[in-house]
């Protein structure tokens, strides 16, 4: 192992956000799948009678499946997979569905950044910085609007305090990496004089370019380019350039290129908090800079015929085969890898006031501001720049029970203004507003049946600078229903019917797209979607056993999505943005077995596994594209006083069900463990911990992800870190 070190020390998170209580869940504590006492913060209702299934990831269980990526961290958790693109960018994708529908949150307002707009963009609420991450799995667009159809992702960072400590805390961890020499650091600190309260936190991350186990280009993907040049060479015998092109071209084995990146951010947050509410405000910042891979050649052009004879057949007997991911870029004149270059500021406020007068048990308000750039750099070009200037905002009001119903009525409203600016900027800029207000509310039975329902009406308007504006009127409702039965058995059930409409990429996007290497097409004529979604879930907790499964089918009308069309514009395959109707069908199992257990530990076994088919309903080919395939997981974990211990093996199956133009994924084995001893050192608290990823260093390629076909996870990791907390 040979890390490389960072001195900049960084961010760690806190917490919080409103309207919420103490209750029982079903939380999926991957590596961990076990049944805890939770508060979920990102439903205002209790979640004690909660139908729809929700995820938290918190305390060790977080800390052994954080990833540089948000996406990666969350994929150990049933029914999400991650739509990764390389090591810095991944989104979450809950139950096949990801992008635009699946809405992301900094402390339930969005994230605010242009992560929606394509694969290639990062989501920029760090992993390092959060608390706790809940996952809302399914329709959630009662409380947060069109983007949340599919679910929702919600980190809390409590960088704006909702009371003022007993006494100064502060966490310092450190992360040392043996693929990608990557170094994370991050620290948080929080303090409080008498009504104020200060939170502070700070994060750096620096990786190289990580360690893949083979070639970067799957094996089918080099099998199909062969037949695409054997066909263009029947075609055409007389023009050799495009022959002499991929003659020139030397596969990238053994190292991802363009997968390296650095990010560095922090927040300062501060509250005045008295007996009855509080008001605070946080601002934080995000910088980095990453390489975009899946451009998985190196190019020899600018050595001419001259410098291929002179490194010779010896020079690459020399290298061999297993030396092609160790040769440094510039020895063969590469051209450099396209890198993206951004940086971010966010402004948080947020207030509460409880029981202003009768009839309201609390009012909160919370508004985000962020100001977004980046630039898309291919070698010396000046690029492709980003921008978007967004708010959003949101005022919620718990009402006091009224004939047995408690529930929260609520406003929400969002601007945004986007541009793509450059040669290669494939979307106009658009000034997209949306506005909608809400009703939520629960109801327990005399018999103890929980109810729980709700409306919201939205809309939501597309304004281009060229091209035509389009305004969406959107409706949804839910009804749900759960009920605790006896011995430990809980069932429970959900209806929901919602709109979403269409993004601006979707609409709007026209041109060629140098990350993605796609040429993509919009359609302003796209109608909203509908998805009827129907949920349900049986879980049973006893001493020494713990399960639960959710089954669900969703009906989408006039369902969007990117389909290859097996054309070409400017050497590039063109994407199309299409509709259809559409089913997504799936279900989720969970399970421990706590089945030895001594005075100062334990021994236990979790499983899961999930599955999800999405089909068009008409069509030769109905298969939906970046559909994830079927996936269990088996984990044995020991506790021994302070010392822990988890050992796993995780097996994701092939998926042949592809789409039009679209080539099948081989599956793959995934063994990975987690180890932790904690000790106390005067007043601090020190972990040692170390984690190990796809120990038999299998190839790994996400189905999901848009460049899985050119850039596969890494191989075999190991990490090492410390955590210090006074």
């Amino acid at each position: 192992m040979n890390p490389k070190n960072v001195s900049n020390w960084v961010a760690m998170a806190s917490h919080l956000s409103l309207l919420i209580f103490s209750s029982s869940v079903w939380a999926e504590n991957a590596p961990d799948s076990t049944i805890d006492e939770v508060v979920v913060r990102s439903h205002p209702l209790s979640a004690q009678g909660l139908s729809q299934p929700i995820s938290v990831l918190s305390g060790e269980a977080l800390s052994a499946s954080l990833a540089p990526s948000l996406g990666d961290t969350l994929s150990v958790i049933s029914g999400v997979h991650s739509s990764s693109f390389g090591q810095a960018v991944s989104r979450p994708v809950i139950r096949g569905l990801s992008g635009p529908r699946v809405k992301i949150m900094e402390d339930r307002i969005d994230s605010l950044d242009v992560s929606v707009s394509s694969p290639d963009h990062v989501t920029t609420i760090e992993p390092f910085s959060a608390k706790s991450m809940e996952v809302l799995k399914g329709p959630s667009t009662l409380l947060y609007g069109s983007g949340a159809i599919g679910g929702v992702v919600d980190i809390h960072t409590g960088r704006i305090p909702h009371e003022v400590p007993e006494k100064l805390t502060a966490d310092f961890e450190q992360r040392l990496t043996d693929n990608a020499n990557q170094s994370t650091t991050s620290g948080r600190l929080e303090a409080g004089f008498g009504n104020i309260a200060i939170h502070l936190d700070a994060f750096r991350r620096d990786a190289e370019e990580y360690e893949i186990p083979g070639y970067a280009e799957s094996e089918l993907f080099r099998m199909n380019e062969e037949a695409h040049d054997d066909h263009d060479d029947d075609d055409d015998h007389d023009d050799h350039d495009d022959h002499d092109d991929h003659e020139d071209e030397e596969e990238v084995f053994g190292r991802l290129t363009g997968s390296q990146l650095e990010a560095e951010g922090g927040a300062f947050g501060v509250s005045y908090t008295g007996d009855r509410g509080f008001f605070g405000v946080a601002v934080s910042s995000y910088d980095a800079e990453y390489g975009l891979p899946g451009h998985s050649h190196h190019h020899h052009d600018e050595h001419g015929d001259d410098d291929h004879d002179e490194h010779g057949d010896d020079d690459h007997d020399e290298h061999g085969d297993g030396d092609h991911g160790e040769e440094d870029h510039d020895d063969h004149g590469d051209e450099l890898p396209p890198v993206l270059d951004l940086s971010q500021t966010r402004i948080d406020m947020e207030a509460e006031l409880q029981s202003p007068f009768n009839g309201v048990d609390a009012i909160n308000v919370r508004l985000g501001y962020n100001d977004y750039e980046h630039t898309e750099v291919e070698g010396d070009e000046g690029g492709t720049t980003f921008a978007t200037e967004a708010w959003e905002a949101r005022v919620e009001v718990r009402h006091s029970e009224v004939f047995g119903i408690t529930g929260v009525w609520g406003i929400q409203g969002s601007d945004r203004e986007f541009s793509a600016l450059g040669a290669e900027a494939f979307v106009p800029p658009v000034d997209t507003q949306s506005y909608g207000m809400f009703w939520v509310g629960q109801a327990m039975t005399a018999n103890e049946l929980n109810l729980e329902g709700g409306v919201r009406l939205e809309r939501v308007k597309q304004d281009p600078s060229s091209g035509q504006s389009r305004d969406f009127t959107l409706g949804s409702v839910s009804f749900g229903l759960a009920k605790n039965l006896s011995d430990g058995w809980r069932i429970s059930g959900q209806f929901d019917r919602s709109n979403r409409a269409p993004i601006a990429e979707e609409l709007y996007s026209f041109g060629p797209h140098l990350a993605t290497q796609t040429y993509e097409i919009g359609n302003d004529s796209l109608d909203k979607e509908t998805a009827s979604n129907v949920s349900a879930t049986l879980s049973y907790v006893s001493e020494r056993f713990d399960f639960a499964t959710n089954i669900y089918v969703t009906e989408f009308s006039d369902f969007i999505y990117e389909q290859n069309t097996g054309r070409e514009e400017d050497e590039l395959p063109v994407f199309e943005w299409r509709q259809g109707d559409a089913t997504f069908r799936g279900y989720e199992v969970d399970a421990e077995w706590r089945f030895l257990n001594w005075n100062s530990g334990s021994l236990s076994l979790s499983a899961t596994y999930d599955s999800v088919k999405a089909q068009l309903d008409r069509g030769s080919n109905r298969n939906l594209p970046r559909i994830p395939p079927k996936r269990s997981r088996l984990s044995l974990h020991y506790r021994q006083g302070s010392f822990k211990g988890d050992l796993g093996f995780r097996r994701v199956s092939d998926q042949s069900d592809v789409s039009s133009n679209e080539l099948a994924t081989m599956g793959y084995d995934d063994l990975y463990a987690h180890i932790s001893y904690s000790m106390d050192i005067g007043d601090s608290d020190l972990i040692l911990f170390m984690n190990g990823r796809n120990l038999t260093d299998d190839e790994q390629r996400q189905h999901s992800s848009f460049i899985g076909q050119l850039a596969p996870k890494p191989g075999r990791t190991l990490e090492m870190g410390l955590k210090i907390s006074l």
